[in-house]
């Protein structure tokens, strides 16, 4: 019984996150062909320019979220004592993926003849020898890493991320603020097998950030005792936090220019709404006791990962442009300054959905008990 409770919960999860978009434009009298194509050729979304008003009123927000945890960890209340961490041997596997990385790294971003058949190619092995790297980096720090504790975990997160990575693709056919260059000449197949491989690679890399970056005291001890965030009515909050998630998703494709900021918050909304429903954690158990720790490490590792997935997208071959409405200016790579937000909460849905499918810890202390 628990299991087909269980398994239930998991297809409504679904059936709320990927047709109540279809709902949105369905009911707005929208044509629905055109958000089911594929691959994604047609562009039907004309974005507006920029705007000073809206770019400054989004950084302000964005600064007001972000600037007390940054001047937490700058300047903490009191200073943090260091652990002291025993340095383990670098793995020699983690000198394979550094080789592997700077061997991708220099195909990808060069135009050799020889290499012109596998050019459109090189993302997925950047990140693979960036994954292999980044478990290094915390095996030496602590002598555990998630690819040799738990390699049925790890690998298990390659074809979930697969799955997590298309959805947001997905959600982009609403609002467009990306396209591919290149996907012209790809038949369905071929665009699906092209993409599925680097798709493989989100939960993994921003997962594996994420443990190396708790092996840091430094980044961790000042968020651990912050504002407790009392929730008293957690059902309630799950109720309205799935309530604007979903209006957030009906809305993607009705009003692209004004919600698209939603692609990324809705569905961690909604997202979170199911784990209390699922009786499971949510990155905000922690905060009820002041700790911001689950919080604030996933968030970071998205924002380093975005900052690589933008760094080898910029000379790549085959790549991704954006059009991001009012606030497209001051790009960093491909990526428009304001646009690096977006990464914070979706390091946050990485966490999440990995809780969600294959029950990993999403904070710091013990998982809740029904």
């Amino acid at each position: 019984m628990i299991v087909k409770r269980r398994t239930l919960k998991f297809f409504l999860l679904l059936a709320v996150l990927v047709i109540l978009p279809l709902l949105g434009v369905t009911l707005a009298g929208k044509p629905l062909a055109q958000y089911l194509e594929f691959p994604p050729l047609t562009r039907y979304v004309e974005h507006p320019d920029f705007s000073w008003p809206v770019f400054l009123v989004l950084a302000m927000l964005v600064g007001a979220i972000t600037g007390p945890f940054i001047a937490r960890i700058i300047i903490p209340p009191k200073p943090v004592r260091s652990s002291s961490v025993e340095l383990h041997p670098f793995p020699w596997w983690g000198y394979l993926g550094i080789g592997a990385l700077a061997i991708a790294w220099v195909l990808a971003w060069t135009r050799f003849p020889w290499f012109q058949p596998l050019q459109p190619f090189t993302f997925s092995p950047l990140w693979f020898g960036y994954i292999i790297i980044i478990n290094a980096l915390t095996f030496r720090r602590t002598g555990h890493c998630m690819m040799l504790d738990r390699p049925a975990y790890f690998l298990a997160l390659f074809p979930l991320s697969a799955v997590f990575w298309w959805y947001f693709e997905y959600l982009n056919r609403f609002v467009q603020n990306w396209y591919y260059m290149g996907i012209s000449e790809f038949s369905p197949v071929e665009y699906a097998l092209y993409a599925t491989l680097p798709f493989s690679t989100v939960l993994p890399a921003v997962l594996g950030t994420k443990e190396w970056l708790e092996s840091f005291t430094r980044l961790t001890a000042p968020l651990r005792n912050l504002w407790p965030l009392q929730i008293r009515h957690p059902s309630r909050f799950s109720w309205f936090a799935l309530l604007l998630g979903g209006a957030g998703l009906s809305g993607l494709g009705v009003w692209p220019d004004y919600m698209f900021a939603f692609l990324w918050i809705a569905p961690l909304l909604v997202m979170i709404a199911f784990q209390v429903l699922f009786d499971r954690k949510t990155p905000f158990s922690d905060v009820q006791h002041g700790d911001w720790r689950s919080i604030w490490l996933p968030a970071l590792a998205g924002l380093i990962c975005g900052l690589l997935w933008e760094l080898w997208n910029s000379q790549s071959l085959a790549h991704w442009e954006y059009r991001v409405p009012y606030t497209h200016r001051f790009s960093i790579f491909e990526m428009p300054l304001l646009g690096y937000a977006g990464y914070l909460p979706f390091g946050l849905e990485c966490s999440v959905i990995a809780d969600l499918f294959m029950g990993t810890r999403t904070g710091f202390s013990q998982p809740l008990k029904k």
